[in-house]
C-alpha cells in the first residue's frame, strides 16, 4: 500500500533542527567527527561537546526521516536520557509503559519492570522519527555543530593509514566534502563505510537480527504494557518464526508499532519475515484492530547487529558505537538504550584520549574503550547468544512459555536478565543470582 504522507506520532517540527550549510573547505575540521545522528551518535557529541571539545555531526539524511525499529526505550534507555538531561516528564510526545505483556504457550503475563536503585521502574515510547531530531537538537544546545544531508563515503588517511577524516558528498547535488578531525566516531549502524574501510568486518560467529514492523491505527495505542508474543501461528512458533518474537508496542498517538523480529541463520534462509509478520497479525484478535487492514505505513525492515560483532572498537583514530559496533542486545533485540550508551563510552575514551598527547599515551587510553564494552556487555551477550540457541526450538518455547508464564517470579527473573536489569550483587536475591550467572560464562 502507499506511504501515508501524514506524520505518524507527534513530531519534532523540521525546523526545531535547521539546515546548516556547509563551511568553507579551508574551515571544515574538528576536534572529533561523529558519523551518524542516531541515538549513539547524538549521545557521542552531547559528551563531546559538553566537555568543550569542538565537535562536528554528520548526518546522512534530512530530518526528520524515517528509522526502522520498535520505538521502545526499556530502562536502561530511560536512565540515558536522565544522564543527558532530557527532562521527558515536562516535553511532550513520551509514552510510558509499566512493562511487559507476554503470550506464549496458550499463556499471558503481565510482568512490570522491576524496581531497583540503579534503573528507573519505567519505559518510555517515542517514534524515531521524533526521537532522533531531538536528540540531534539536544548535542546542538550543547555545543555540537550538527550538518545533515551529508554523507560519508570513507575514511580519510594519513600518510600512516590513520584515520584523519573522512571524505563525504552533501547536498542534493552531491558536491565532493572532506572533513579532517583528530579522532572520528563511527554511529553510522549496520552499514559501518568507516569500519569496512579500514577493513573491520562483520563477525560471522556472532549473530544479527532481522525485524519488520509497520505502524497500524488501532484502540490499544494507549496499553501502558508493551506485548511481546511467541505464539506467531495458531499452532504457536514455528522453525520458520524462531528464534523470534511479534510486539505490538502502543504509541499514545492513535497507533502502534506493530512488528517481528528474529535471528537470521540457516533455519530461517529463506524465510520471508514480513510473511511471517502478517500471518501473526492475522492470528491476533479482530477487536485489536491490529490487523494488515489497519495498517498506516507499509511494512519496512533492516538489520539488528548483536554481540559486538565488528571490532576492534577503536582502532588508527576511529572509535565503533552503537549498530556500527553490534552493541544490540541478542536477548531482546534492544539497540537504543545501548546506542546511548555506547555514544556516551566512545565520548568519555576521545576525552580522555584528546587529553594526552598524541602519540603512545593517546594510543593507550583510546585502546581502553573496546575493553570497556567487553567488560560491560561481553558476559550479558553471551549469555544472550546462548538463550538465542534455545530459542531456536519451537517445542522448547512452547514449554518454558506454557510453564514458565505461570510463575510470576520466574518472568521477573527472566525479565531482569533479559534486559541486563539488576542492581547486582547489592541487589535482593534475584539480583544476585543473575550476577553470579553473569560471572560464570567467558565475555565474548
Amino acid at each position: 500500500m502507499p506511504e501515508q504522507t501524514a506524520a505518524v506520532g507527534p513530531s519534532v517540527p523540521p525546523s526545531a533542527l535547521p539546515a546548516v550549510p556547509l563551511p568553507p573547505p579551508a574551515e571544515r575540521s574538528a576536534d572529533v567527527l561523529v558519523v551518524g545522528a542516531g541515538p549513539a551518535g547524538s549521545s557521542a557529541a552531547y559528551w563531546l561537546a559538553r566537555a568543550g571539545l569542538d565537535v562536528v555531526v554528520l548526518e546522512k539524511a534530512v530530518f526528520p526521516r524515517e528509522k526502522v525499529c520498535g520505538d521502545g526505550l526499556t530502562p536502561r534507555g530511560v536512565q540515558a536520557l536522565i544522564d543527558m538531561g532530557i527532562d521527558t516528564d515536562r516535553t511532550g510526545g513520551w509514552t510510558r509503559h509499566r512493562g511487559l505483556r507476554v503470550f506464549g504457550g496458550g499463556q499471558v503475563a503481565e510482568v512490570d519492570w522491576p524496581a531497583l536503585a540503579r534503573w528507573p521502574d519505567y519505559g518510555l515510547i517515542r517514534a524515531r522519527r521524533d526521537l532522533d531530531p531531538l536528540l540531534a537538537l539536544h548535542a546542538t544546545t550543547a555545543g555540537a555543530r550538527v550538518f545533515q544531508d551529508v554523507a560519508v563515503t570513507e575514511p580519510l588517511l594519513d600518510d600512516a593509514g590513520r584515520v584523519a577524516g573522512v571524505h563525504a558528498t552533501a547536498g542534493p547535488g552531491k558536491e565532493p566534502a572532506s572533513w579532517r578531525a583528530s579522532l572520528v566516531v563511527s554511529a553510522e549502524g549496520l552499514s559501518g563505510r568507516l569500519a569496512k574501510g579500514l577493513g573491520l568486518l562483520r563477525r560471522e560467529d556472532r549473530p544479527l537480527g532481522v525485524a519488520v514492523r509497520r505502524y497500524v491505527r488501532t484502540p490499544r495505542t494507549d496499553d501502558h504494557y508493551l506485548d511481546i508474543s511467541f505464539d506467531l501461528s495458531g499452532d504457536g512458533p514455528s522453525r520458520e518464526s524462531m528464534p523470534g518474537y511479534g510486539w505490538s508496542f502502543g504509541m499514545g498517538d492513535g497507533t502502534a508499532n506493530v512488528g517481528f523480529g528474529f535471528l537470521d541463520t540457516r533455519h530461517t534462509a529463506g524465510v520471508d519475515a514480513r510473511t511471517v509478520l502478517r500471518r501473526w497479525q492475522a492470528t491476533l484478535p479482530a477487536e485489536w484492530e491490529l490487523g494488515e487492514e489497519h495498517a498506516v505505513s507499509p511494512v519496512r525492515g533492516a538489520g539488528l547487529p548483536m554481540a559486538l560483532h565488528r571490532g576492534p572498537a577503536y582502532t588508527r583514530g576511529l572509535l565503533l558505537a552503537g549498530d556500527s559496533a553490534g552493541a544490540v542486545n541478542p536477548f531482546n533485540g534492544e539497540g537504543i538504550s545501548y546506542a546511548l550508551e555506547t555514544g556516551r563510552m566512545a565520548a568519555e575514551a576521545a576525552i580522555e584520549g584528546l587529553a594526552r598527547p598524541e602519540g603512545p599515551a593517546r594510543e593507550e587510553a583510546l585502546r581502553r574503550y573496546p575493553a570497556r564494552l567487553r567488560s560491560e556487555y561481553g558476559r550479558h551477550h553471551r549469555l544472550g547468544m546462548g538463550f538465542l540457541a534455545l530459542l531456536s526450538r519451537p517445542d522448547l518455547v512452547r514449554f518454558a512459555t506454557a510453564h514458565g508464564l505461570k510463575r510470576p517470579g520466574m518472568v521477573d527473573a527472566a525479565l531482569r536478565l533479559m534486559g541486563n536489569l539488576s542492581d547486582g550483587r547489592s541487589g535482593d536475591r534475584v539480583d544476585r543470582a543473575v550476577a553470579l550467572l553473569t560471572r560464570l560464562v567467558p565475555a565474548v
